[in-house]
């Protein structure tokens, strides 16, 4: 075994000829150099092979990207033009037939002017079992009225109204116009009742009757106000508006009239109605 002295003498001869070499002292840490690493494709600088066709991608996605308002607008747009479209034209499909219409039944253009509401078609009968619907009314003025022949005061009292007003326009102002009595009860009045009734004011009163369904749809047509009120089996009276309607050649609503009228103010009304719409549809 070598003296330490020896020792010491050798291991500095070694790390002497180590530094003359260049070799570090094995004590001391050996440093690396770090490689830098960088990821394909997401690179912001560089020549990668990858960088250009990801930032085209990019600006094409950019360039390319719009807000969905400009896609759902024009959508709307012509949706709702083909509506409006689809619409008119069908409206002018029911329009054209109702034209030829009249044309060749002789009714005028005053039939196709617009007017309130009221009226509409319907089916009932005469007091012959007839089948009596609105188109065989066209072309001659109506004087319609809604009531009962059970009615114990106002209903004979607007009837006889009625047969006094068609004897005054024939006789002072040369007029005819068609009555018409339509029952709001047909349970009681049938065909056969109504025409004994109406017999005894005016035989050229018209008396119509029909199912209680038919009866209930014209009076809403017409804005009748009717019900059944104290029944006790087949005795009941009917509480009902008493309005009287003018119908033109068309069969549409001129005038109503209420039970205040008298038989004179009644007939000179009618006159200047119809004379008013002979004078509009001679210009």
């Amino acid at each position: 075994m070598l003296p330490a002295r020896l020792l010491r003498l050798s291991l500095v001869r070694r790390l002497g000829a180590a530094r003359a070499a260049g070799v570090p002292p094995p004590w001391q840490t050996r440093i690396f150099p770090v490689r830098g690493y960088q990821a394909r494709g997401y690179s912001t600088g560089g020549s990668s092979k990858y960088d250009k066709p990801m930032r085209q991608f990019a600006e094409e996605n950019e360039s390319n990207s719009q807000p969905l308002i400009y896609y759902i607008v024009p959508s709307a747009i012509l949706a709702f033009a083909g509506l409006g479209t689809y619409v008119h034209y069908n409206d002018e499909k029911r329009a054209v037939p109702l034209g030829k219409q009249a044309e060749q039944s002789g009714i005028t253009k005053r039939c196709t002017t617009n007017r309130p509401a009221i009226g509409g078609p319907f089916k009932l009968y005469d007091t012959e079992n007839n089948v009596v619907t609105e188109s065989k009314l066209r072309g001659n003025w109506t004087l319609m009225y809604f009531g009962y022949t059970s009615s114990p005061d106002v209903g004979p009292k607007e009837v006889q109204k009625i047969a006094d007003v068609v004897k005054l326009l024939e006789s002072k102002y040369d007029i005819k116009i068609k009555p018409l009595f339509v029952t709001l009860d047909p349970q009681r009045d049938s065909p056969a009742h109504l025409k004994a009734y109406l017999s005894e004011f005016d035989p050229r009163i018209v008396g119509l009757t029909g199912s209680v369904d038919a009866i209930r749809q014209m009076a809403q047509e017409y804005r009748i106000f009717f019900k059944k009120v104290g029944e006790v089996g087949q005795d009941y009276i009917v509480e009902s508006s008493h309005n009287m309607y003018l119908l033109d050649p068309c069969l549409e609503t001129v005038r109503c009239f209420g039970a205040e009228y008298k038989a004179s103010d009644l007939a000179e009304a009618v006159t200047t109605e119809i004379q008013k719409a002979s004078n509009s549809a001679a210009k």
